[in-house]
């Protein structure tokens, strides 16, 4: 008869959905657009971390680009985010930062295998300045990127959506446009359904269709609307 072995008796590690945001932080991103994507970005993060369960576990990691290409946020779980606000600054290698997201997704350290699909999130106000097609392509086409739900927000009129749309190629999703800072929270609210909705899924790597995302946010929209009261009778 074999002993007693405390090892024996582990709790299976939730398994994880990562979802990595690409940020466009250049210079105009000043003003009403960056407070407004930092106040949607907590949110979301917020709602993640109401959304994690004991077999899924939320990872977050924001890339920014501006002067730099930065790891803002390395790989964490929703719930253990110390938010910190993001700050403007220079152009937009959006090239660089397709690179850096693609070499993460790749590494198997970094990005370790079992996951479930990954989302990678785009938002941008302009054009890239720095060499990007050949990192788009390697990033939408070839090795386990590839595999990744893609969705992308243009804000304003001066981004290539040309850009954008290659971006979400291959999947279901359009480019979503923000005519002005107002409608970021809205892309946001969009993309947090879309993960949340996994965590309740049979299958978490299926991502659900767009329509049915609208549908949702819908039902949500009416559910946190106060009920009319009744008419009294006199």
């Amino acid at each position: 008869m074999t002993g007693f072995n405390p090892a024996n008796f582990t709790v299976a590690k939730a398994k994880p959905l990562p979802v990595v945001l690409l940020l466009d932080v250049s210079t105009s991103m000043s003003g009403d657009k960056i407070k407004q994507l930092n106040v949607a970005v907590k949110e979301m993060i917020s709602d993640f971390a109401a959304a994690e369960k004991n077999e899924i576990e939320i990872l977050v990691s924001i890339i920014t680009f501006g002067a730099k290409v930065l790891l803002h946020t390395p790989y964490t779980s929703a719930k253990d985010i110390e938010w910190q606000d993001l700050q403007v600054s220079g152009a937009t290698p959006m090239g660089t930062a397709f690179s850096m997201a693609k070499a993460m997704i790749e590494d198997k350290e970094t990005t370790p295998s079992p996951v479930y699909r990954p989302t990678i999130v785009l938002v941008s106000d302009g054009e890239p300045n720095d060499p990007w097609e050949q990192p788009l392509r390697a990033l939408v086409n070839e090795g386990r990127s590839q595999n990744c739900d893609r969705m992308a927000m243009a804000i304003g009129s001066d981004v290539s959506n040309s850009v954008l749309t290659q971006f979400v190629s291959g999947t279901e999703n359009k480019v979503f446009t923000a005519q002005d800072a107002s409608q970021i929270q809205e892309f946001f609210k969009f993309v947090t359904m879309s993960v949340t909705t996994r965590t309740n899924s049979q299958n978490a790597n299926i991502v659900p269709k767009p329509e049915e995302i609208e549908e949702e946010l819908v039902k949500q929209e009416h559910s946190q609307q106060p009920e009319e009261p009744e008419d009294e009778f006199i």
